[in-house]
């Protein structure tokens, strides 16, 4: 269906039920056609792929994990 823009502006809902039912909606300017409604794509939610960081962490201090036994070096910069 080919539709000018005033007409589009009006019967909004009405085409958007349209397109809903699958027709096509061809909006035009002057007798030109300047977008198109058609359905959209149902979105998928995907899935996380797991193990895609696998070799692209890199922990510099193994002992990250261990308590700090030098905290006063620690609040003055030292370390």
């Amino acid at each position: 269906m080919r539709i000018n823009v005033g007409e589009a502006r009006d019967k909004l809902t009405q085409l958007l039920q349209d397109v809903e039912n699958g027709e096509e909606v061809t909006i035009c300017r002057n007798g030109k056609p300047v977008a198109d409604l058609v359905p959209t794509k149902a979105l998928k939610k995907e899935r996380p792929k797991y193990g895609t960081l696998k070799d692209k962490i890199k922990i510099n201090d193994p002992d990250w994990w261990k308590p700090q036994n030098d905290i006063e070096a620690w609040l003055k910069g030292d370390v």
